[in-house]
């Protein structure tokens, strides 16, 4: 078989970086992207990867990207959409202003799509595709917190394009998930988790056998309610 090709999203630092890190130890071909270049490409040289630019807020970036693997790479296993934004921490929804709302929405949802969606062509070729969206929490309706509200709407709509995905890609595996409070830039120092931790259900839906679930939301390896 031809070594699978992975692309992770925001994979410079935090979970993305470990998500990554162990993708390439289960000899993935990994195409690292951050916002910054030079940032990519240090990581990729770790990893015997490839880098590109990704501004997942921006769809001209996504097209680029897209051809870029068109292209020089041919073909696409494993998207793991990881890059997200959060802006209203702390805040009530009343105070919430439309700049944050609409960034996050940006990124976080609309993001996701776009660049599933441009990829879709590659991932329907791929004999054992796989989508993971690395949600939150925070986007589970069933017990949502007033806990920053415009970030937790975005995940709860990520969810929901998980499922029309899962639908659409039907060859596909397409799953989100949760990874805890994980200690990163966006975490923070105080989060229980390591970025190995927070990893481990990404990379293990990424890694997913043919015969393995789609469509679901996933904490720690087990389904978990929407």
């Amino acid at each position: 078989m031809a070594q699978p090709v992975a692309l992770v999203t925001g994979s410079s630092r935090g979970i993305g970086l470990e998500v990554a890190r162990q993708l390439a130890a289960r000899d993935h071909l990994v195409i690292v992207t951050s916002r910054e270049m030079r940032n990519a490409e240090r990581v990729a040289r770790e990893l015997g990867g490839l880098a590109h630019v990704l501004d997942t807020s921006s769809e001209t970036s996504i097209d680029a990207i897209g051809t870029f693997i068109e292209k020089e790479v041919g073909r696409l296993d494993v998207l793991v959409n990881n890059a997200a934004i959060l802006l209203d921490e702390g805040k009530a929804i009343s105070a919430v202003t439309s700049r944050e709302f609409e960034e996050t929405l940006r990124a976080n949802v609309i993001g996701p799509f776009l660049v599933t969606k441009r990829l879709a062509p590659l991932l329907r070729k791929s004999a054992h595709a796989r989508v993971v969206n690395v949600s939150s929490g925070a986007g589970q309706l069933s017990s949502m917190s007033s806990y920053a509200p415009a970030y937790s709407i975005s995940k709860a709509a990520l969810n929901a394009i998980t499922i029309q995905f899962a639908s659409d890609l039907r060859k596909a595996r397409v799953n989100c998930v949760d990874p805890g409070w994980v200690r990163t830039d966006m975490g923070g120092p105080a989060a229980p988790r390591s970025v190995e931790e927070g990893a481990d259900s990404i990379v293990w839906l990424a890694t997913l056998p043919d015969n393995g679930p789609t469509g679901g939301f996933f904490h720690d390896r087990k389904q978990i309610p929407w």
